[in-house]
């Protein structure tokens, strides 16, 4: 084979540039797919932490706010409602929260951190139904022992305003309280415990 008149450098040159140019085609053709091994930002944000901010909350109001694709249920309590879930343990299934899930930080006679703010996991233990919140006493269609709380609607289960099951109802124990803590007096944050390692 004969190579007079060949130059060797452009070929080296064109054989280097094509390979190049080829290297990265294929790069830029691998990224869709290596990102498809990645979770969504939405699967990532769905069990990412979630701050509350507590600052504009009136007393007595209940906000509702999404983690881990669960509602969570944090309720500021006014000093009536703490006063009366004391006089509540004889009627309840576990009044001290021996059998529920909720953080060290929250195994208390009001299940919270600080005892006007409540957080709770929105969710009945029995089938998982979200309960409603009625914080009227006494209303027609509950009783006269109703002294405010959260009525799941699928099975009949009622929760005091400190997430407690009452005994003789289908839920088998309390609502739990996920992983919290207070960043300041008007911020918690989901998902972390006092020590601010995640759930």
């Amino acid at each position: 084979m004969i190579e007079e008149g060949v130059d060797k450098s452009k070929r080296q040159f064109l054989t280097t540039a094509l390979s190049v140019v080829g290297a990265v085609g294929a790069g830029y053709m691998a990224v869709p797919f290596l990102s498809q091994m990645q979770p969504s930002a939405k699967a990532m944000a769905a069990g990412a932490p979630v701050e509350v901010d507590l600052s504009k909350m009136e007393t007595g109001q209940l906000i509702r706010i999404a983690w881990r694709g669960k509602p969570v249920w944090v309720l500021n309590r006014t000093p009536e409602v703490l006063a009366t879930l004391v006089t509540l343990d004889s009627k309840l299934a576990d009044p001290q929260s021996a059998e529920s899930s909720q953080p060290e930080s929250s195994k208390n006679s009001m299940r919270s951190i600080k005892p006007e703010i409540f957080v709770a996991v929105g969710l009945c233990t029995h089938l998982g139904c979200s309960p409603t919140f009625r914080p009227e006493v006494a209303p027609n269609d509950l009783g006269p022992d109703w002294k405010g709380g959260f009525f799941c609607p699928c099975h009949g289960s009622w929760f005091d305003l400190a997430g407690r099951v009452f005994r003789g109802v289908p839920a088998p124990s309390n609502l739990e309280v996920p992983p919290y803590r207070y960043v300041n007096d008007n911020l918690i944050i989901i998902g972390e415990d006092n020590e601010g390692s995640k759930a």
